[in-house]
């Protein structure tokens, strides 16, 4: 395959992936984005498969083969509950490739044409030592973010005296390491700038706590694919570079848009995040008394209400209560209930994890509302049906400057008529902050199973 051809053919593998994303960015074009996603990679695949210095295509087949039945047993078994767990580890598996590709490019330099061990040029020992560095960050920050989504260890902050000067001062023996190592050419030091980088992706993300971990999610795919577009450098391949560079810079905004949804700072989150899992009430709550009811309850409030606002969070998605919760707005809608749902952007434990579940449930687009669109319409709402989520409807973060979450802008839901609020218990939400909305006056707790619950509010409906 000549040079031309295979440039255009990575050309047009690349404005694939860009129409990807954009597809990507609205739940009604997803499926779309999805399949020019995949048309670009077979694409760029059979590109490179095609050149003239790939050998060992058998190894190629049974690596493909063997990926390929791993990806697809996940596929079909995984639980959307656990996307993020999942994504945390497919981020973790491109951070070890980069390094290994990494290790490919230094130790047999020839077969990539960067020259001859000992003799490879400057740039390309950059390439491929930041690309060797953010991969192996990528690799053990996206293990200990699995950890701590999965429940494997603590979802708390884990601090210790002096870690912000450690991080510091590993960091600045990291960029000392890669200066020594272009000039060196050592694989003793290509090991270090590894094992040192993997320190720190453990260091980076241990004080970070459960209820940034959405950020920490957004902010590990952008390191993977600046891990992937370093060492398509190193590699001189057009679409690995354009394709991480997009992975990338799409990871980072989409951290930022995360951080102000929390109303953090990026560097606050990295420097130590909130969250724990003992941290009880920060404002004075009375007398803390809970009126709780029954689905019969819930299912005459409703029925009465002439608009209601659903509120979906992470504990919907435990309970894969969002078809049971469809079928109840259906009922409601029926009787000429205006049904809308409103969409908090950290809800859940990664971005769109509630507008991929109720995509999944078949709500319609036109009724799923951002909070930025709905929070005014609270105020004039008769019942606010809280589902699973805590820490997005806590009116401590606008009330009580003690609060961990103060500022960081919630739904308004205490502002409606009625709050129903289905939760198993009075429990703290991910980041371990109590919910004063618990306990006001207009305010119904639904003790139970979301799914249970739902399903008992339309039995009593119908």
């Amino acid at each position: 395959m000549t040079e031309n051809f295979a440039a255009f053919a990575y050309l047009i593998s690349s404005v694939l992936f860009i129409m990807a994303l954009r597809g990507l960015s609205s739940p009604e074009t997803a499926r779309s984005g999805n399949i020019f996603g995949i048309v670009g990679m077979v694409i760029a695949v059979a590109t490179t498969l095609a050149t003239p210095g790939v050998v060992s295509y058998w190894m190629i087949l049974l690596g493909i083969l063997i990926g390929g039945a791993i990806g697809t047993f996940i596929a079909w078994k995984i639980e959307m509950t656990s996307l993020p767990e999942l994504v945390a580890a497919f981020h973790s598996l491109v951070g070890l490739a980069a390094v290994c590709v990494a290790a490919a490019a230094f130790f047999e330099p020839a077969a990539y044409g960067i020259g001859t061990p000992g003799n490879i040029g400057v740039a390309s020992l950059i390439e491929m030592s930041i690309g060797t560095a953010i991969g192996a960050i990528t690799f053990t920050g996206s293990i200990i973010a699995f950890a701590k989504l999965q429940g494997v260890m603590s979802g708390a902050p884990i601090v210790f005296p002096g870690q912000h000067a450690l991080n510091a001062l590993l960091g600045l023996l990291m960029i000392a390491l890669v200066v020594w190592f272009c000039d060196a050419q050592t694989g003793t030091l290509f090991w270090a700038i590894a094992i040192l980088a993997f320190i720190i992706g453990v260091l980076i993300i241990i004080p970070i706590g459960g209820a940034d971990m959405p950020v920490v999610i957004s902010m590990l795919n952008s390191y993977s694919g600046w891990a992937a577009c370093g060492i398509g450098f190193t590699l001189s391949n057009m679409a690995l570079i354009v394709t991480g560079a997009l992975v990338g810079s799409s990871g980072a905004i989409l951290s930022y848009i995360m951080c102000k949804g929390m109303n953090r700072s990026f560097f606050n989150v990295i420097l130590g995040g909130f969250g724990g899992e003992t941290a009880g009430p920060s404002e004075d709550l009375g007398d803390r008394t809970v009126r709780s009811g029954s689905a019969e309850d819930a299912a005459f409030i409703l029925k009465n209400a002439g608009s209601v606002i659903i509120v979906p969070g992470y504990g919907m998605a435990v309970a894969q209560a969002q078809h049971a919760l469809r079928e109840m707005a259906d009922l409601l809608k029926k009787e000429g209930i205006r049904v809308r749902y409103a969409i908090h952007p950290v809800a859940g434990r990664m971005p769109g994890h509630m507008n991929v579940l109720l995509a999944e449930a078949n709500v319609p687009y036109d009724e799923v509302e951002e909070l930025e669109e709905i929070n005014r319409d609270f105020a004039s709402t008769d019942v606010s049906f809280v589902i699973g989520a805590n820490d997005v409807t806590n009116p401590a973060a606008k009330t009580d400057p003690q609060s961990a979450i103060y500022g960081m802008p919630v739904l308004n839901v205490e502002e409606a008529g009625t709050v129903l609020f289905v939760k198993r218990s009075l429990g703290s939400g991910y980041a371990g902050i109590d919910n004063p909305l618990f306990y006001r006056d207009n305010t119904m707790m639904l003790f139970a199973d979301a799914k249970a619950m739902c399903e008992d509010i339309v039995k009593a409906l119908e």
